[in-house]
């Protein structure tokens, strides 16, 4: 499995560990911005391989569908609303199984590749319900007999629905009453587990099963509206000054972009990590086609404006995947192309405004205005996920501070499909290979403008950063609970408290600094510093005005980010709970 190893040749692995914690994260930042993770080539065919899986599996389950028709006549079939409605439960099956975002090196899973349904099929692992304390029966976090056996119905129910025929009397697509079973199952499941629900990407899967219920004169027009709120809900997340070093960091990771071009994308490489004119011409190019564009579709009825406006779509999914961003949400924007095509190329005719249903416009209107709006102004209340903050780089992160020699202590105490990534890192590698594979994503972290402002905090959480093992809270996330796919609300202070509760670490054992979203109305962003056996240290804002103008390490001349520290300290069970 060697051929997972990162393209490090260049960094003296034993003396990169000798220097201090700031002077590691340097030259891997550096490293990054020319080669991105992995073997150039190597990882990332693994991705594309997975993709191909995708595709073919969904050509391949529809086709088995009596009376849609075999592989060989995929070009007379592939419109049908039944088939669209297909690959939508197939996707998302994809997705809750843990197959698509959130898998394989690029997320922390090395080997095995995946958690999700390794881990949720285990009883007493570690789940989250998202309202404990105000939906009855949700509480605790310890996945029981009952929890597996409700995944598993999700899963069976997705199964059920991929070989079942259409029904003549809901007009050929799939019967509402069948739908309306999966969709339940997963709102269930939701309640005990946000962890799953969320892996099932339901803002985007789930909120298409609810339109599925409705009547098929309506669903064209629905799922218009779905694909050009997602379209512009992500361009509206990118209106501000994070996304400029996503775009400089994405690119980086992608082996199709030569050095030179990588190089520009930084103001001065090797010395200054902040992204350049041309990163940011390129981050507000995208934000402006993702607002121009789907409009364009919207109000165009075919023709060559429509051929034009879904060219510009399908290269700009094809350029996303391309950079293999962080968390690899692959899948997802291949089937939005397929979207693309379908419902503004063959469905150009149908008007994206013409709902007659009163209730699936509402429906439409509370899942596509009402919550990302809510997301966008209260971010600790929301996802990023059903916000549609999707890659802006504006995201809740958190890094975990164990002491050394107590990070062991979660194989001892918390039941895992899967060992924690430094372990599965040790039997591939080595320890001091493994240490260097999880700096990197340190350093990958500390490249965007909130990794400047977590790395600021750490001399505020920790006295000796020296002695303690810096891990990303994502990978935490991803062995604790089974999947990590970049919402720093799976590893705040709730998970924190299931650890605190099965591990017991003492006083300064575990220090978390958590930052949260930034409010689109604000220019700062919450943080929080949490002790796992004592509760809260500190609390305050870090302001984005000075994340932006620092480097991604901290040396003499840069010390620990300006903070405006508020609040009292309070005990871990009291913050625990208020973010319940």
């Amino acid at each position: 499995m060697g051929f997972l190893a990162p393209n490090t040749a260049d960094i003296d692995v034993r003396q990169w560990r000798t220097r201090p914690y700031h002077q590691r994260i340097r030259p891997l930042a550096q490293h990054w911005a020319m080669h991105g993770f992995g073997t150039p080539g190597v990882v990332h065919l693994l991705y594309l391989v997975k993709i191909t899986a995708y595709a073919l599996g969904g050509i391949a389950v529809v086709s088995a569908t009596p009376g849609v028709g075999g592989i060989a006549d995929f070009g007379s079939w592939w419109t049908e609303p039944i088939v669209y409605q297909k690959l939508v439960v197939w996707t998302l099956l994809y997705e809750v199984l843990g197959l698509g975002c959130g898998s394989g090196p690029l997320s922390s899973h090395f080997l095995p590749p995946v958690g999700a349904f390794l881990h949720w099929l285990r009883p007493s692992t570690v789940r989250l319900p998202p309202w404990p304390t105000r939906i009855p029966f949700t509480s605790g976090t310890r996945r029981t007999s009952a929890d597996v056996a409700l995944y598993a119905a999700v899963l069976g129910a997705a199964v059920w629905l991929l070989f079942t025929p259409g029904d003549a009397e809901a007009g050929g697509v799939l019967a509402p009453w069948r739908v309306a079973v999966l969709a339940a199952l997963l709102a269930l499941l939701g309640l005990r587990d946000k962890t799953v629900f969320l892996a099932a990407r339901a803002e985007h899967y789930g909120l298409t099963l609810l339109v599925f219920l409705f009547p098929v004169a309506d669903q064209t027009a629905a799922l218009k509206l779905v694909m050009l709120a997602l379209w512009w809900g992500a361009a509206s997340s990118k209106l501000n000054r994070h996304f400029p070093f996503v775009v400089a960091v994405m690119i980086s990771n992608s082996p199709l972009r030569p050095a030179w071009f990588k190089r520009r994308l930084y103001r001065n490489y090797p010395d200054d990590l902040r992204p350049s004119a041309l990163a940011s011409a390129a981050a507000h190019g995208g934000t402006f086609i993702e607002y121009v564009v789907p409009l364009v579709l919207v109000l165009s009825d075919g023709g060559p404006v429509t051929t034009i406006a879904l060219t510009v779509m399908v290269v700009f999914h094809l350029h996303i995947m391309s950079t293999f961003p962080m968390g690899v949400p692959l899948e997802w924007n291949v089937f939005f192309i397929y979207s693309a095509l379908v419902l503004f190329g063959h469905d150009a005719a149908v008007g994206a405004f013409a709902l007659h249903s009163t209730l699936l416009a509402a429906v439409l209107a509370l899942s596509l205005v009402v919550v990302p709006v809510l997301g966008h102004v209260r971010p600790d209340l929301v996802s990023f996920l059903p916000s549609m903050r999707y890659y802006a780089g504006n995201w809740a992160t958190s890094l975990w501070c164990f002491r050394k020699g107590t990070e062991h202590r979660l194989n001892e105490h918390i039941v895992k499909a899967s060992a924690l990534p430094v372990d599965q890192l040790t039997r591939l590698y080595g320890p001091e290979a493994a240490e260097l594979v999880l700096h990197q994503g340190l350093a990958w972290r500390a490249m965007h403008s909130h990794g400047r402002a977590l790395v600021g905090l750490l001399p505020r959480a920790v006295d000796d950063v020296e002695s303690y093992d810096v891990r990303e809270g994502e990978m935490v996330a991803g062995a604790v609970l089974g999947w990590n796919f970049g919402d720093g609300h799976l590893h705040d202070e709730q998970l924190l408290a299931a650890v605190q509760q099965r591990c017991g670490f003492a006083p300064g054992d575990l220090r978390v600094v958590l930052l949260e979203s930034q409010p689109t109305h604000r220019q700062r962003q919450h943080y929080r510093i949490v002790d796992a056996a004592t509760g809260q240290i500190e609390e305050g804002y870090v302001d984005v005005r000075e994340m932006v103008v620092r480097q991604p390490w901290l040396d003499d001349e840069t010390p620990a980010i300006p903070v405006e520290p508020v609040g009292p300290s309070r005990p871990a069970t009291e913050v625990a709970a208020a973010h319940e």
